[in-house]
């Protein structure tokens, strides 16, 4: 443990970069007050631990039924493995092409993975992180198909010009024999029969290869012989085959919504044609075309009639329908209808032999934006209940906090209440892909994430042990009033759509009270609540804040008449800004400007609240002489002093969530005194005239308000035209300064379309709005607002965009009754405390001894339990820290900007130390983070690095280059929590997880799922007595003979580069993943041995039952012809 006098700052800043620097003050503390800090560079280290959510832009998916495991590639490389709940796994490919297919080694722990670049990777799965062991990269043909036989080690590749080459797995080379299309198909065809778009063995006959074109002509090749048994031709596009298990018929589904069923004896017509969704004429004609059939699965069952399911192929007059699946079950047709397009299916069986009945019970549909299990053993066909977390993205994200190490009861009394919100009609069975070992972490601390969506709801997450569940979802947009139609749509709206989308949120784990901001500047406090309760009507407030300026030109002949601006003297008579709590004061005709109206209308009829939150008080912002209020920029709730306080680029309010009242209304500029010297009066730079009610824009007030407040997730009228100049224009707005990325909704990167796009959703539209000073930043605390102090008392710190600290004394009444009859007492100390480069991100209090002060909390209490309840559970605020000693400071102001760190000695305001985070960048997000008993402030800077400062002396600790910012989603859901853990949305759908503690770095492989757990494979069908007296049961084959280098030869060298992975197979075994795969491995050995040496014993036991029979018989015999002469016999 080493120790640092506060004096001697530059101690330990070797290590800093030549931007750092530090200093100290004269006036510091006394050199015999040391404060020890325990956080060293050695506790650091970076590494992502898991991704959540749904697989973004999937493109294919594979199961294994053994292990039951499922895997779904994307189109950027991405691999997500899923077992049981609880059990994922992401990896991804290093090129970041499309997987175009997957395909399992069954029960082996090992995926093949096929891309769009025409490469094909091995991946081995029997490690907690999977990796790749041999890749080979095509360079002459395409890759349009792959099939793997069970238990086989040869993978046939099919590919664009029509050929079939064949892989061995094992060293993945390639084997010397081809199928060329030209012997495939018959010398009479002039035309080539394009890509090959399906392989597949026979189920019955292993030499026997079916072979797809896209033409519409398959091939029954016989490997021995290398030539065609039969060619079926038919004069529509193929998708895709199914075989029936017996291997006597197949499938085919067509580009004209035509399935056509084949006998594999009759090449000449198909055996049967039907068109599942055609209509079917009086007169015998041909039914109409329908839509393609892009897959068709053909699965028996003993019991009954098989089933054929099927996506696609609905008529083409169904326009605008949703995407369907098609189950055929004997005469029964059920079309079941998707939310989103299907991008793949997968019927589960029970078996994996595919010459045996196959049992289907569950469908496996793959959505670009959902997965989805149908079970196919009840009636209805109902669905099961998704255990993984894949609904993040149900509303896109718009704001995301990480609360790690809360409470213990929160997670259950969330819980309880959101258990209430599930959706019924479930199938009863269990989740069918059930595969994999949950992890043995030994981190137990309670982990919650929130997230707010663009449709206004908020999501609480649990998010332990490195696991994800949703908790309770709470709908903010329930209290206001909803447009029925498009010509019903309030004229007031200043978003063109998502006007209830989530801004910002603050939350107080202990007192459960949680506060909202929304785009529309609606701010919404919520109270937890385990009982149901009608409210009759919704408490609102209504605040009017506008800018004011100091050289406001005269207005215009006939312009609008100059607006009373308001006077800092507010928290003496809180009635002077107080609306009345209808909004029928507005006036909206059409020939004057919208004033005093909200955004939103809040309900008037009476609104059930289920347990869970409930509403205690609406906010909102009203339109200012025809200008449109400021989006909320900042936002803190306090349960002690019962506040809430908000700002923007227009000021800030202070309001009183308890007796319901406002008690302050003040413009940026009030919060300094005359004589403070850095006083900045904004200043318009263009000289235009306008009228003095305008919010500083000459442009038109309609035009300004469209494109200033859009949602979160509306698109942009002006994209750029090359990725060059979005990225150029991108990284000019990341360089600029004055806006606040990680808490307002600054949603440049459009998640629709994956393009940069000019930003749409923030309030400040030209160059005098940039320029304004707006509020950034609040903190709650027990201090001392001025030099003179020596008695703590509850203050606000107001960091602004411009980098100034300003200190808001609070006067609380006594508790009880008088806390709801006393007005709250708030003056602002006039001198800013502080000023710092780039805006205030974060502010935090450090006691003497550098612990830190979170801000006091009223502990939770049931409001609608009775009164003597509430007592029992309420207790009085925490006991303030001992106050100061004459001349002597007690606490540490620590205050992060964009640009720098400062720590500041209290109460004699004397900067102590101070750190230059970055010159070039600036930071997005900064925390004040609790971490192995210490604290530190952890950074996340636009240029990509992550940064962790100790506290209070602020020494570099940690500065890893982990992230370039490409996308403004990362900016505004990036959020560092305590005991090391952070978050951001790495993309629409998902959530990354990552950690930058040496101790969870170390620990991560014990704390991962693992994906492969040994299981025995099913026993393979029985063939029965006939059929292996007459030999009609399966043939098998030996393709060591036929596709071996002895056999086939070498393939050519030019064809494909064999590329080997991170570890051959020998390799891997030896290092795979520590004791865990060790024992893994060790356990599979003695099951193999075990087995072996169980089939040895009952070979023993059976030929010693032989002898003893034999001797028994011989016996009997001896005794039988023992005392018979030779002429008896």
């Amino acid at each position: 443990m080493k120790k640092f006098n506060i004096r001697k700052v530059l101690d330990g800043l070797t290590a800093a970069s030549s931007s750092s620097s530090a200093a100290a003050q004269p006036g510091t503390p006394r050199e015999n007050d040391a404060v020890q800090e325990t956080l060293q560079s050695e506790h650091f280290q970076l590494c992502k631990t898991v991704r959540h959510g749904f697989p973004y832009q999937p493109s294919s998916m594979a199961f294994d039924p053994v292990q039951k495991i499922l895997a779904v590639g994307t189109q950027t490389g991405a691999l997500r493995l899923f077992g049981r709940a609880g059990v994922e796994c992401y990896c991804q490919h290093e090129s970041g092409a499309a997987v175009i297919q997957l395909q399992f080694l069954i029960n082996e722990g090992a995926l093949v993975s096929a891309l769009a670049d025409d490469s094909i990777h091995l991946w081995n799965l029997r490690q907690k992180i999977p990796a790749i062991l041999h890749s080979l990269k095509f360079s002459r043909e395409r890759i349009t198909y792959c099939h793997l036989p069970f238990q086989s080690k040869w993978l046939y590749i099919g590919t664009e010009r029509g050929n079939i080459h064949i892989v061995n797995v094992e060293s993945f080379t390639l084997s010397g024999y081809v199928i060329m299309w030209n012997k495939a198909i018959e010398l009479s065809t002039k035309t080539h029969p394009g890509p090959v778009v399906h392989i597949s063995d026979n189920p019955m006959d292993e030499g026997k290869l079916l072979i797809g074109f896209e033409c519409g002509v398959v091939v029954l090749w016989d490997l021995k012989s290398k030539k065609a048994d039969y060619r079926y031709n038919y004069d529509e596009a193929i998708h895709s085959v199914a075989w029936h298990h017996e291997g006597k018929q197949f499938v085919c589904s067509h580009s004209d919504g035509t399935l056509t069923t084949w006998n594999v004896r009759a090449p000449a017509k198909p055996a049967q044609i039907i068109t599942p969704h055609g209509k079917q004429p009086k007169d015998g004609k041909k039914p109409e075309p329908c839509k393609p059939i892009l897959k068709v699965e053909y699965k028996t069952t003993r019991a009954g009639d098989p089933f054929m399911v099927l996506s696609g192929g609905l008529s083409y007059d169904t326009v605008g329908r949703r995407a369907c699946l098609t189950v055929m079950h004997g005469k029964s047709t059920a079309v079941l209808e998707m939310d989103y397009p299907i991008v793949d299916f997968l019927t589960l069986c029970e078996t994996p032999y595919p010459n045996d009945f196959q049992e289907p019970y569950a469908v496996v549909v793959l959505l670009e934006k959902d997965l989805v299990v149908i079970d196919l053993g009840q009636i209805g066909y109902p669905i099961f209940e998704n255990p993984y977390p894949l609904t993040i993205h149900e509303s896109p994200v718009t704001c995301c906090e990480y609360f790690a190490d809360c409470p213990a009861e929160l997670i259950p009394a969330l819980y309880s209440v959101g258990s209430r919100q599930k959706r019924q009609g479930y199938s009863k069975k269990e989740w069918p892909i059930s595969g994999g070992n949950w992890g043995q972490g030994t981190q137990s601390y309670p982990e919650i994430i929130i997230t707010g969506h663009a449709d206004g709801s908020i999501k609480f997450w649990d998010a332990s042990a490195l696991m994800l569940q949703v908790l309770y979802k709470l709908k903010t947009a329930k209290v206001f009033e909803r447009a029925r139609g498009k010509e019903e749509k309030p004229s007031t709206d200043i978003v063109e759509e998502d006007p209830f989308a989530i801004q910002t949120l603050s939350w107080c784990p202990e007192s459960r009270m949680l506060c909202v901001a929304g785009v529309s500047a609606h701010v919404i406090v919520y109270r937890f609540s385990k009982q149901e309760i009608t409210t009759e009507v919704v408490q609102l407030l209504e605040v009017r804040m506008q800018c004011e300026f100091s050289d406001v030109d005269s207005p215009d002949p006939g312009g609008e008449q100059t607006p009373t601006l308001l006077t800092p003297g507010a928290s003496s008579s809180p009635q002077e800004t107080e609306l009345p709590t209808q909004p029928s004061t507005g006036s909206n005709s059409s020939d004057g400007p919208r004033d005093n109206i909200p955004c939103l209308q809040v309900r008037s009829s009476p609104l059930k609240q289920s347990p869970g939150y409930q509403v205690e008080l609406v906010i909102q912002l009203v339109w200012v002489s025809g200008e449109p209020p400021q989006q909320i920029t900042s936002l803190a709730i306090n349960s002690s002093y019962g506040l809430v306080v908000f700002g923007n680029s227009n000021g800030l309010a202070v309001v009183d969530y308890l007796q319901k009242t406002l008690l302050l209304n003040m413009g940026t500029s009030e919060l300094y005194s005359p004589s403070d010297p850095y006083q900045r009066q904004p200043r318009s730079p263009r000289k235009a005239r306008q009228p003095s009610g305008a919010l500083c824009d000459s442009n038109d007030g309609s035009n300004a308000s469209e494109d200033r407040c859009k949602s979160p997730t509306s698109g942009s009228t002006s994209p750029c035209n090359s990725d060059d100049e979005r990225k150029q224009k991108f990284i000019e707005k990341v360089k600029f300064k004055s806006r606040r990325f990680s808490k307002t909704v600054a949603n440049d990167f459009d998640a629709k379309d994956n393009s940069f796009t000019r930003s749409r959703s923030s309030s400040v539209t030209s160059i005098e709005r940039e320029s304004r000073e707006a509020i950034s930043s609040f903190h709650f605390c027990e201090s001392f607002p001025r030099k003179t102090d020596s008695l703590l008392s509850p203050c606000l710190l107001v960091g602004t965009t411009q980098g100034s600290v300003m200190m808001v004394a609070l006067s609380l009444p006594p508790g009880g009754d008088q806390r709801l009859q006393q007005p709250v007492g708030i003056s602002s100390c006039g001198k800013q405390l502080i000023r710092l480069k780039g805006g205030i991100l974060t502010m935090a209090l450090l006691d003497s001894t550098g612990t830190l002060l979170p801000p006091s909390y009223e502990p939770w209490y049931d409001p609608n339990a009775s009164d003597e309840e509430k007592e029992k559970s309420r207790r009085r605020r925490p006991a303030s820290p001992p106050s100061s000693q004459e001349g002597q400071d007690s606490q540490f102001a620590v205050l992060c900007s964009e640009k720098q760190a400062k720590v500041v000695a209290m109460p004699s305001q004397t900067r102590v130390y101070k750190h230059n985070i970055t010159e070039t960048s600036f930071v997005l997000r900064a925390d004040v983070v609790q971490m192995g008993g210490a604290n530190c402030i952890a950074c996340f800077c636009a240029n990509g690095h992550i940064m962790t400062l100790s506290l209070p002396s602020l020494r570099p600790l940690l500065d890893v280059n982990y992230l370039p910012l490409t996308d403004m989603r990362i900016a505004r859901t990036f959020c560092f929590s305590n005991l090391g853990q952070a978050l951001y949305l790495t993309s629409p759908t998902e959530i990354q997880r990552i950690t930058y503690s040496q101790e969870t770095c170390d620990n991560l492989q014990e704390m991962l799922s693992e994906l492969f757990t040994p299981v025995e494979t099913p026993e393979a069908p029985n063939r029965g007595f006939f059929k292996g007296l007459f030999g009609g049961g399966a043939q098998s084959l030996d393709r060591e003979d036929l596709f071996g280098e002895t056999a086939a030869g070498k393939a050519s060298r030019s064809l494909a580069q064999h590329i080997p992975g991170p570890g051959s197979m020998e390799g891997m075994k030896g290092a795979a993943s520590g004791v865990v795969g060790e024992l893994a491995r060790a356990r599979i050995a003695l099951d193999e041995r075990g087995q072996k040496l169980g089939e040895l014993e009952e070979r023993t036991a059976a030929m010693m039952a032989s002898a003893e029979s034999f001797s028994k018989h011989a016996h009997d015999m001896m005794l039988k012809y023992k005392d018979k002469k030779w002429y008896q016999l």
